[in-house]
């Protein structure tokens, strides 16, 4: 169904990088979600009511909240798609995000008011009401929302949405929660065993997990998360592959929002080199990253010695301290500045978030270790932080 909307709707549905078909796919999915969840909320709601069950009632509540979803994220790929303005020079990416944290804390209250709900049935339960209708409704919902599962998890691998991914779990988790449900009737008609509270608590359960897992997927983007590290090794490749480039470092990505992102890095150049040759390798660089990536892309130019030895034999003996030191650290930018009484070694060092030294502990440690080297070495270095991880 929804491959033949897209041919019908969306022009060229198969350039899924370009932004337009992109945001028509997460809009076709969500007008598509509010049609299935308001139908559903209507059958098992109907259903609910004229079989007494309360667990039933709150799966309709849940597909109500699910249609509210899907009206969110419709109106968030709507506003995500528009052009940058004075007031958001980089677009409205990240409002995708913020529909997604929407939709999250809708779900959460939704699973708040049905957990006390349930609660309360099961301390005081009623006989529930057994009939074909309310099976086949409840068969019907599982295999609608089955169906759901597959072409939003089928779209937000094409696309790649995090937004269409969570509505994808919350379709499968709205799977089990009604089959929950049905089990529930089941079991109470033919074994007279009233189960419908501690059912409705389950879907409660289903709700607020879904609810919590949405909202930490949005917010982590919102936050500023790491990039995929595929993406980051995609970004070292083509940078080292023009020739003159010999290293990169102090790689940044800036997020804001599904296809809109800013690259900016430093890129290590023999300090020997033409200088007007170096900086048309970092221009054809920048143009292939935003070319191949969809992005923008900032390069700033490093140059370092690569030909002295003295500085490439000093170098390798601090980095063989380092290892012993912290297998994980890492330097970059190093160079020699020689005085008539001592040599200042200028380096910065890529320190992981998690080691428990203080930066001031880092810095007097290898100010100590480089000086087991030669005493008449002065260490200068800054500590920096790594924020992107490449694959293993």
């Amino acid at each position: 169904m929804i491959s033949l909307l897209a041919k019908l709707f969306i022009k060229n549905n198969y350039d899924c990088k370009d932004a337009r078909v992109r945001r028509l796919y997460g809009m076709l999915c969500g007008a598509v979600g509010i049609l299935f969840n308001l139908l559903l909320f209507a059958g098992k709601f109907i259903a609910g009511k004229l079989s007494f069950s309360i667990a039933i009632t709150a799966d309709a509540f849940n597909n109500l909240s699910d249609a509210g979803s899907s009206i969110i994220t419709l109106a968030g790929f709507k506003l995500a798609g528009q052009k940058p303005d004075t007031h958001h020079p980089f677009g409205h990416g990240r409002i995708e995000y913020i529909s997604g944290l929407f939709v999250s804390l809708i779900i959460l209250v939704m699973g708040f008011e049905l957990l006390k709900t349930s609660i309360d049935k099961i301390l005081h339960p009623e006989p529930v009401e057994f009939s074909l209708l309310t099976v086949f409704i409840l068969a019907a919902s599982i295999l609608v929302k089955g169906y759901m599962y597959i072409y939003n998890r089928s779209i937000s691998h094409k696309i790649s949405s995090a937004a269409m991914g969570a509505t994808a779990t919350d379709s499968i988790s709205d799977c089990c929660a009604t089959s929950a449900v049905l089990i529930s009737t089941l079991v109470s008609n033919f074994s007279g065993i009233n189960i419908d509270g501690w059912c409705g608590l389950a879907v409660a359960a289903f709700i607020l997990y879904s609810g919590l897992k949405s909202a930490k997927e949005t917010i982590s983007p919102l936050l500023g998360q790491p990039p995929e590290a595929e993406f980051v090794d995609e970004i070292e490749r083509i940078v080292l592959s023009h020739e003159g480039i010999v290293g990169i470092h102090d790689l940044i990505v800036h997020d804001y929002g599904p296809g809109r992102c800013m690259i900016s890095l430093h890129a290590e150049v023999p300090a020997d080199a033409d200088i007007l040759e170096m900086h048309d390798t970092i221009d054809n660089a920048e143009q292939q990253l935003r070319e191949r990536l969809d992005c923008q892309a900032i390069i700033h130019m490093d140059p370092i010695c690569t030909d002295d030895e003295e500085t490439n034999t000093l170098k390798a003996k601090i980095c063989e301290l380092l290892d012993i030191l912290e297998p994980r650290f890492s330097i970059h930018d190093f160079r020699l500045v020689k005085g008539p009484t001592h040599t200042n070694v200028i380096f910065d060092i890529v320190v992981p978030y998690d080691v428990k030294m203080s930066d001031t502990q880092v810095r007097e440690t290898v100010k100590k270790l480089v000086g087991t080297i030669d005493k008449s070495i002065n260490c200068v270095l800054e500590i920096d932080r790594l924020y992107v991880e490449k694959s293993k």
